[in-house]
């Protein structure tokens, strides 16, 4: 293990994907900072806050895990908690283009900072928070995909019934 590691993102909501990514930089890192972003790009279905309660939720029994909220730069965020390590999770072919791009604009802004791109156990390698929303309003089992707080947030915050 060499150092501590950055782990931005929506997480809009937190999936078992991102999950299993969080275990996977911690084994590499020892210690991962998970940061919620505020992005005003993004309509996200969860508060800011709401998103960091469930994180350090899934997320309590996992030694070596921080987690924050940030706004503005991912590598402005690396400086200040003094790592130079970016994880992003790749799910699928289709994630490659935007993350590598992310990558290199990062790159320009601190070429200091790198960005480690890890995969989620081939089990996770399709879920997203987007389809599990959708999959959500239609009143479908997520129990395979989101801890049991998250399904039970997601469908009272999308007024599904039970």
């Amino acid at each position: 293990m060499c150092q501590k590691a950055l782990y931005p993102g929506t997480f809009d909501p937190v999936t078992n994907g991102h999950i299993d990514v969080i275990r996977r930089a911690v084994k590499l890192f020892g210690e991962v900072i998970v940061a919620v972003a505020h992005n005003p790009q993004k309509s996200p279905l969860f508060s800011v806050e709401e998103r960091v309660k469930f994180l350090k939720d899934a997320v309590r029994d996992i030694e070596g895990v921080t987690v924050v909220s940030f706004n503005g730069l991912v590598v402005d965020l690396a400086r200040k908690n003094k790592t130079s390590l970016v994880i992003r999770g790749l799910r699928m072919l289709s994630d490659f283009e935007y993350e590598f791009q992310m990558a290199l604009t990062n790159r320009k802004f601190a070429d200091e900072v790198e960005t480690i791109f890890l995969m989620p156990s081939e089990e996770y390698s399709y879920v997203s928070s987007k389809l599990l929303k959708e999959a959500a309003c239609l009143g479908a089992d997520l129990s395979y995909f989101v801890p049991p707080s998250i399904e039970a947030a997601l469908k009272a915050k999308l007024k599904v019934k039970a």
